[in-house]
C-alpha cells in the first residue's frame, strides 16, 4: 500500500440509534460496490430488535467516514456510505418507522410480565416508554473508514464477507477493475429496474450484464460462474476495450426497454435474457417492435406442448423438443447458440406468416 494513498479504519464516537435515525437522510445505502436489494425477512429483523431490547452483542456496523472532508468516492455527497450491515441499518429504521412491530412471542428478559409480543415502536413509545427508550439509546458500534481509493474499500467489503454466502456476481461486483464498473452500469440500465420481473437480491441483475457484455466482447459464449469469473479476471487490470461496447449495449437495452412491458411476464427468467438481448441485437430495425408479439406467441407454443401437425407451424416438433432441450442447460454455450437459432428463424417464419 503506497503512502500517498489514504486508508484508515477508525470506531466512531458512540451515538445512539436515535441520533443515527435523525441522521438516516445523511446516509448512502446503496454506494455502487453495495450489495443490491433488501433480503431480510420480517422476522429477520424481529430477531435483530429483540437482540437489541434483551441486551446481546450485535455485530459492528462499518461505514466509510466521508465527515472528514471531500472524497472522490463520495458519490452521493452524504456523510457516510454503508460497507458492511446495510440489512440491520435498514431493519432498525424500519422499525422506527412501524413497518413492522415485535415478534407475537417476544419476551424482555428483564421483565417477562409485559405483554410486548407484536407491539410497534409508536405502540412502545406510547404505552411502554420505558422499553422504547431503551431502543432509542441503544449504541451501536460503528467503524468508519476513511479512503480516497475505492479499491481498499471494496478489499475491505469482501474481507468482511469473505465467510458470508456471496453470489458469484457480488463478488464479481466487488472486484476493483474496469469492467466491473461498466457491469454496474449495464445493471443500473432502466431496462433492468423496470422491464424485468426476477428478483435482483444478489445480483442477478448483474449477472445478466455481464454475459450481455461478454456477448458483445466476444459473441456467444458459454456463461457458467467459471467463465464469467475468467471473463472479468482478464480484464481486471489495464483493458479497458471493454468500455467501447457499452454505447451499443445501451441501444440494444433502450429498444428492449421499449419493447417489454412494466414487469413483463415474458422476463420472468434470467436466463433469457442474454438470448433475447442478441435476438434483439441482430433482428433488422424494423422487424424490432414485432420482436416482443412473436416472443408471447412462441412463449406459448413452448408451454403448451409440441405443435400439432395440422395447425399453423410456428415452430417444428423438433425445433419445440430442441429447444426444450437447450433450456435445460441455460449457461452452456450450445444452449445459447440453439435457442437463439431457433427463435431467429421462428421469427422470421412468424413475421412471414403475419405481415
Amino acid at each position: 500500500m503506497s503512502s500517498h494513498n489514504l486508508f484508515k479504519i477508525h470506531r466512531l464516537d458512540s451515538k445512539t440509534l436515535s441520533w443515527w435515525k435523525n441522521r438516516r437522510d445523511q446516509i448512502d445505502f446503496e454506494p455502487s460496490y453495495q450489495r443490491k436489494g433488501r433480503r431480510w425477512s420480517t422476522s429477520d429483523k424481529q430477531y435483530l430488535v429483540d437482540s437489541i431490547l434483551n441486551g446481546f452483542d450485535v455485530p459492528k456496523f462499518y461505514v466509510a467516514d466521508f465527515v472528514f472532508g471531500s472524497s472522490k468516492l463520495n458519490e452521493k455527497k452524504k456523510s457516510y456510505a454503508v460497507i458492511d450491515g446495510k440489512q440491520r441499518l435498514e431493519a432498525i429504521f424500519d422499525f422506527f418507522d412501524d413497518e413492522f412491530g415485535l415478534s407475537p412471542t417476544f419476551k424482555l428478559f428483564s421483565n417477562p410480565g409485559l405483554h410486548l409480543g407484536g407491539k410497534k415502536y409508536s405502540e412502545l413509545k406510547r404505552d411502554y416508554p420505558a422499553v422504547a427508550e431503551d431502543f432509542d439509546n441503544f449504541n451501536p458500534d460503528v467503524v468508519g473508514v476513511i479512503s480516497d481509493d475505492l479499491s481498499f474499500i471494496e478489499e475491505l467489503f469482501v474481507r468482511l464477507n469473505r465467510s458470508k454466502p456471496l453470489s458469484g456476481a457480488e463478488l464479481r461486483n466487488a472486484f476493483s477493475s474496469p469492467i466491473t464498473g461498466v457491469i454496474r452500469e449495464i445493471g443500473n440500465h432502466p431496462f433492468f429496474s423496470h422491464n424485468i420481473r426476477f428478483n435482483t437480491n444478489k445480483g442477478q441483475n448483474l449477472n445478466a450484464a455481464a454475459k450481455i457484455l461478454m456477448f458483445e466482447v466476444a459473441g456467444i459464449q458459454e456463461t457458467k460462474k467459471t467463465s464469467l469469473d475468467k471473463f472479468v479476471e482478464q480484464y481486471s487490470v489495464d483493458d479497458n476495450d471493454a468500455t467501447m461496447e457499452l454505447t451499443r449495449i445501451f441501444d440494444v437495452l433502450g429498444l428492449m426497454s421499449d419493447l417489454f412491458l412494466f414487469r413483463d411476464p415474458l422476463l420472468q427468467s434470467e436466463g433469457n435474457i442474454p438470448v433475447y438481448y442478441w435476438l434483439v441485437r441482430n433482428s433488422p430495425q424494423e422487424h424490432v417492435i414485432y420482436l416482443r408479439d412473436f416472443l408471447e406467441e412462441f412463449q406459448e407454443f413452448i408451454r403448451t406442448g409440441p405443435p400439432p401437425r395440422n395447425r399453423r407451424q410456428l415452430l417444428s416438433v423438433e425445433n419445440w423438443n430442441a429447444y426444450k432441450a437447450a433450456s435445460r442447460s441455460i449457461n452452456d454455450r450450445t444452449s445459447h447458440e440453439t435457442r437463439f437459432e431457433i427463435l431467429e428463424s421462428s421469427f422470421l417464419r412468424w413475421l412471414h406468416l403475419n405481415h
